[in-house]
């Protein structure tokens, strides 16, 4: 956007903008339904159409025509490793340190439970107050697990690194806040804990995909993060795990499963754990889910990553400056930091009536999302977001706000999933 004077911008500086984007080619490869604007791929990315064929293709004719044959005829046993591989390109890993296994919150146990081994004479987990609650939850429940010995410490973001002390054995962040999209400085919080002896678990479920993720480069010990955000790997699509290599032989997993047997078809009766980084697998692979994580993992690596976040800043820049300018009036406050380069691929505004005014935005196609207990919350997912997109949306937030359209008795009501 440079050279252009965002207090004049205008629908058709938008479209030019789009017609110059070298990402704009990526958005016919999504199923997105006509007359709807999706700012919400933070939280569930778009369906990519191959998906549609590569699953069909898994189903009909993998599981259907080869049936068991297909773990090996078709290598699904390795796609953990296979899919996990490419991530790490997106992420900064080197081949054999990601795999793609469970859920989120099952990859924070495992590696929270193994950096706790590792650190065996320090008794404090720290972690920001505001991380995203499950990374919070699971260390609870650890820390019971193990006889309530260790001590989860929370502190405000800007606070993290004055919190770390010889005390700590892990520091547990969320790269990018979900609630305000606080961008934190890996690589310096990384070195910070380094210097005080601790580990450091980074959760990049709202990064891997939209902004720019190093681990290595930024000296990370273990990092997890989801496959159905910016990954557009589907609802409930595998997460993925990461251990630096030089972490490998030490790990000891909590949920020692067969898949991470150094044997797992010998069906021996003891344990014995699995070289490199797969013993932490504990399960059946999902084969179906991987097979579609595979299609989104291999459109982002088909985009250059400095275009992608080039874009999401001015997708970003663009929609809070269009707010201020054409909403101002009406009570909304930037909850995302001003700065754009301290911040991910969302834009978060606060405003006492958020949940209905979010509503009524999904009942005029304007898809974004609500955190309690006050946030709107719109994410910006390069491929296939559009500058006209953001115009177009902004239009819509004029006249829910105009028209008092939000105070609809239909949008009062939440539902179960807001």
């Amino acid at each position: 956007m440079t050279g252009v004077d965002l207090d004049s911008i205008d629908l058709k500086h938008c479209e030019a903008l789009d017609a110059a984007d070298p990402l704009a080619r990526f958005r016919e490869r999504f199923a997105l339904p006509d007359g709807v604007i999706y700012l919400d791929g933070n939280s569930l990315g778009a369906l990519p159409k191959t998906a549609l064929d590569r699953t069909a293709e898994v189903v009909g004719r993998e599981w259907g025509e080869s049936l068991i044959r297909g773990w090996t005829a078709h290598r699904w046993i390795d796609l953990p490793r296979i899919v996990g591989d490419k991530i790490g390109r997106l992420t900064g890993a080197e081949p054999g340190e990601v795999l793609v296994a469970d859920s989120t919150s099952v990859n924070l146990f495992k590696l929270m439970a193994a950096a706790l081994r590792l650190r065996p004479e320090r008794r404090v987990i720290l972690s920001e107050r505001s991380n995203f609650p499950t990374d919070l939850y699971i260390a609870e429940g650890l820390i019971e697990l193990l006889g309530g010995r260790h001590e989860l410490r929370l502190a405000d973001g800007t606070d993290i690194e004055d919190a770390i002390d010889d005390d700590t054995a892990l520091v547990s962040l969320t790269h990018v806040n979900y609630r305000t999209g606080a961008l934190h400085d890996m690589a310096a919080i990384t070195a910070r804990a380094h210097r005080a002896g601790a580990l450091v678990l980074w959760d990049l479920a709202h990064s891997a995909g939209a902004v720019p993720v190093d681990l290595n480069g930024a000296g990370a010990d273990f990092a997890v993060g989801c496959g159905y955000k910016y990954l557009n790997g589907g609802p409930g699509a595998p997460a993925f795990l990461f251990a630096a290599r030089r972490h490998h032989a030490e790990l000891r997993p909590a949920l020692s499963g067969w898949m991470g047997h150094a044997a797992p078809f010998a069906f021996e009766t003891g344990y014995r754990p699995a070289q490199g980084l797969e013993r932490m697998l504990t399960g059946t692979p999902s084969v179906i889910g991987l097979a579609a994580l595979e299609v989104g993992v291999d459109l982002m690596l088909e985009a250059d990553g400095a275009a992608l976040r080039a874009k999401s800043m001015t997708l970003g820049r663009l929609f809070a400056k269009l707010v201020e300018r054409r909403c101002g009036r009406y009570g909304f406050r930037l909850a995302s930091p001003a700065d754009e380069a301290s911040r991910g691929s969302q834009i978060c505004f606060a405003h006492e009536h958020g949940y209905p005014i979010v509503q009524a935005l999904i009942a005029r196609g304007v898809i974004g999302d609500f955190r309690a207990p006050d946030i709107l919350r719109f994410g910006f997912a390069p491929l296939y977001v559009g500058h006209a997109d953001i115009w177009h949306a902004v239009d819509h937030l004029v006249t829910v706000m105009e028209s008092r359209e939000w105070d609809r008795p239909e949008f009062q009501t939440r539902a179960s999933v807001t």
